[in-house]
């Protein structure tokens, strides 16, 4: 494969780790690099610092497990949220989107993955044993199952299921309105929003 000679090692080290990021192709990297390199050199800095920032001070709520700048989230420290509902999802992706379709105003518990053997993902790499504890403290009176409806995002809500069965708390699950295969993250907030309102109690 042909390599670009960049003229300088600063240049093509800062592309390598622009191109690190998801979705960004090399030529798309050198574009932002040379972007930056065209900036005032404190804008840069700022760009830099805040990721810097971010990277080192984030925290994950003691709660719910999604990402916090101190202590609780803002969800769980909302007074307002409905706390007998907890929808478990993957990812913080998938929170926005959720929160974007302005139709559920109950608490999260993030997982932060999903059960993947291919990957080397199992059960106990995932904070299941702690939504099991939250539903156990009684206040909780209905678990959405909101995960991707993919073949590992099935697995997962089917153990998770199971986990919570004696507890009695009623476990539902997003209607298919979201086809299966889609990625919730991916799909519009009209269909997201009714697949919300339109859940279902989860069976096998």
């Amino acid at each position: 494969m042909y390599k670009v000679n960049y003229r300088s090692k600063l240049l093509e080290e800062a592309v390598d780790q622009i191109a690190s990021l998801p979705g960004v192709g090399r030529k798309s990297a050198l574009r932002h690099a040379l972007h930056l390199l065209k900036e005032p050199a404190a804008n840069v800095e700022k760009f830099t610092s805040a990721i810097m920032n971010m990277r080192a001070n984030i925290r994950y709520c003691p709660d719910c497990n999604m990402i916090s700048d101190s202590g609780l989230c803002p969800v769980c420290s909302d007074s307002s949220r409905d706390r007998s509902t907890v929808c478990v999802v993957e990812s913080l992706r998938d929170v926005l989107s959720i929160e974007n379709t302005g139709q559920y105003h109950g608490l999260y518990h993030v997982l932060g993955g999903i059960i993947s053997p291919m990957d080397g993902i199992g059960p106990d790499d995932l904070p299941i044993g702690a939504l099991v504890e939250r539903v156990g403290k009684g206040e909780i009176r209905e678990v959405i199952l909101a995960l991707d409806t993919n073949m590992e995002g099935e697995t997962t809500a089917l153990y998770i299921y199971r986990q919570l069965i004696p507890s009695g708390v009623k476990v539902s699950a997003i209607a298919r309105g979201v086809a299966f295969g889609d990625d919730l993250e991916y799909t519009d907030e009209f269909t997201l929003g009714k697949a919300i309102l339109n859940r279902q109690l989860f069976s096998i």
